[in-house]
């Protein structure tokens, strides 16, 4: 099993400000997440799902 991911390890996975990944967050949007006590954890395995299901959008 892998470890879960902390917020500043998602933001690094996927390129963005951690900051983005919270407001994604209070949008309804992102990767989805769970509380552990106060802190919020991520499945890496979940995060790579959600990411790949996102439109291939270049311009």
């Amino acid at each position: 099993m892998r470890n879960l991911w902390g917020p500043s390890d998602v933001a690094d996975y996927l390129g963005i400000p951690v900051q983005t990944l919270y407001q994604w967050r209070s949008r309804g949007h992102g990767p989805p997440g769970r509380r552990v006590g106060k802190h919020l954890r991520f499945k890496p395995d979940d995060v790579e799902t959600w990411f790949d299901q996102q439109p291939a959008e270049v311009s």
